[in-house]
């Protein structure tokens, strides 16, 4: 109960904030945006809720019961940082693969879509986005040593970065600088929705910003408020419709449509 509260007043408080301080203007139909985001994201919380938490507890309790992956190296008062920065890991490994990759990269076009970037803009993917990244996830959680407990924590941190790092929140520019230096901004990943392919191409962290800056995809920009957000496609706002994104990743896709590290 409590943390559902706590849930709630955080999403609230984002909601609210990015409103009172904007970092860009929004320049398309707020209320229909958010209405069709939400309803991709019920869709993927379904695909979680009923295949990807109950396979990945009972490999993460496997990983309990038989000491096995990487957190289960460490002394017990370190393995759940370990596993979680583990599992954070794992998935900047997957969010390069889905900009690597053009069968992933189908699924994961319907998230960078949106033409503008706030809060709801972190829960539009396509739900069978959440079946095709399963196998990974899995894999991710073996690996990673991650304890039941570890991966709640671990989700639960993932979910509020995410709402916090789409959203369209001005912090004060050397706050977001100073917290750029550990966790994932809205600066930092508003460039990462720039339909300019070098731009897109980096700042793939969604929790600790420091496995960009390990592997080189860390970016900066000189005023991240000028960000023209989406993909280059002329088309791709017929495809914000709620049916036309649910079936784009299905159809062949337009022409010049690939990922932007091909």
């Amino acid at each position: 109960m409590i943390f559902a509260v706590c849930a709630a007043a955080f999403v609230g408080a984002i909601a609210v904030l990015e409103r009172r301080r904007p970092l860009r203007e929004q320049e398309h139909d707020e209320k229909r945006r958010t209405v069709r985001n939400l309803a991709l994201g019920a869709g993927c919380a379904a695909v979680v809720a009923m295949a990807e938490v109950p396979l990945a507890n009972r490999v993460a309790a496997g990983n309990l019961v038989n000491r096995r992956g990487f957190a289960q190296w460490f002394p017990r008062s370190l393995r759940l940082l370990a596993g979680a920065a583990a599992m954070d890991y794992g998935f900047y490994l997957w969010h390069v693969a889905t900009h690597r990759v053009p069968f992933l990269y189908r699924f994961h076009r319907v998230h960078h879509i949106d033409p503008d970037m706030d809060a709801s803009t972190a829960v539009r993917f396509h739900p069978a986005d959440m079946l095709v990244s399963l196998p990974w996830r899995l894999v991710q959680v073996r690996l990673s040593g991650a304890s039941p407990k570890t991966l709640r924590y671990w989700r639960n941190f993932f979910n509020a970065s995410i709402l916090f790092h789409h959203s369209n929140l001005r912090l004060p520019q050397e706050w977001d600088r100073r917290l750029s230096l550990v966790l994932t901004t809205p600066r930092m990943h508003g460039i990462h929705h720039s339909k300019v392919a070098e731009e897109q191409n980096a700042n793939f962290t969604s929790g600790l910003s420091f496995w960009d800056r390990l592997h080189g995809t860390f970016r900066t920009k000189s005023d991240p408020r000028v960000i023209d957000i989406g993909v280059e496609d002329e088309d791709a706002l017929e495809d914000l419709a709620l049916a036309t994104s649910l079936t784009a990743p299905f159809l062949p896709q337009p022409e010049g449509v690939k990922p932007y590290s091909s």
